[in-house]
């Protein structure tokens, strides 16, 4: 199997997964949650066993104003919860708001019950998503680190470490394109465990791209007079079943949870979903090939017309 010597197609497809988050993405189709930007989330069910459309919600909470300010709630975003729940986010209100709101819904829709009200300041909303920021940043400088100083023992081993944090740049952007895409086609918001999956993610992508970079360290030993595309592309396949087995036994554990677990944990198993596939992909075909890549200095002829051979 020649994976390395179809290197650029492997690129491609990973740009052609990117680039439509990327316009997603420009489009605001990343919406953070309150977890990020404060406010106040309200978790509701419905005893008429199907919970009403996010218009008439809106509709109904129009006349329904701030006890501190007098002002109305303002735009409110509206959630699906099983069949008869509802996720409410708008701004920060109190607990006479609250009421307020219960009484209306009650009002319009039948017996409306009260499940969770979780309040988050503007102020904490901005510290957790400069700290989330910091976490990735940190993760990916560590990881950078630990993979140069891992394999110093080969020529060049900085480009090792390189390699890894741009596999996990690829995974990160694949995880913040669907993210986007999702937010704008069925609402989805960034929260709090958005960022656990990027991380874990994270982790697991390098993890493989270790295992990668190690067979190759062996195989150089091995093979000293090959020529380095080769011996990468050799101690890919020798490591591409352990790969694979790894990832489908992840992937078939969340497949299940995404389809019979709870629908709280739901966006962040199917995140977790697309980032463990991402990373499986990014380490067996991305992360090598990166190597070579550098090694054959291939960029100093990407956009110059190739000669064409001398003809017998």
């Amino acid at each position: 199997m020649n994976i390395i010597g179809k290197r650029y197609w492997f690129f491609g497809l990973s740009l052609a997964v990117i680039i439509p988050g990327l316009i997603a993405l420009a489009l605001g189709g990343l919406k953070p949650s309150i977890d990020f930007t404060g406010g106040t989330m309200l978790e509701l069910q419905f005893a008429s066993g199907t919970a009403p459309a996010a218009d008439q919600v809106r509709t109904t909470l129009g006349s329904v104003t701030i006890a501190q300010t007098g002002r109305g709630l303002g735009d409110i975003q509206v959630q699906t919860s099983g069949t008869n729940g509802l996720i409410l986010h708008l701004q920060q209100v109190d607990q006479t708001t609250i009421t307020a709101i219960l009484d209306a819904l009650t009002k319009s829709f039948g017996a409306t019950t009260l499940i969770m009200a979780d309040n988050v300041g503007a102020a904490v909303g901005i510290e957790v998503a400069q700290r989330a920021a910091g976490a990735v940043a940190l993760a990916s400088l560590g990881i950078a680190l630990y993979v140069w100083f891992a394999f110093r023992g080969l020529p060049h081993a900085f480009r090792y470490g390189l390699a890894a944090v741009t596999a996990l740049v690829h995974d990160v952007l694949v995880l913040v394109g669907i993210e986007a895409l999702l937010g704008l086609i069925l609402g989805w918001e960034a929260d709090a465990l958005f960022l656990t999956a990027v991380l874990t993610v994270i982790g697991f992508s390098v993890h493989d791209t270790i295992v990668v970079f190690d067979r190759i360290r062996e195989n150089q030993n091995k093979y000293r007079y090959s020529p380095f595309e080769t011996v990468v592309n050799h101690s890919v396949v020798q490591t591409l079943d352990r790969s694979i087995n790894t990832t489908l036994t992840v992937l078939f554990t969340l497949l299940a949870l995404s389809l019979f677990g709870g629908v709280t944990t739901r966006h962040f198993v199917i995140i977790l979903l697309v980032g463990m596939a991402s990373g499986a992909y990014s380490s067996i075909f991305n992360a090598a090939a990166i190597l070579v890549v550098w090694e054959n200095r291939e960029w100093e002829t990407w956009f110059r017309k190739r000669k064409r051979s001398a003809t017998v």
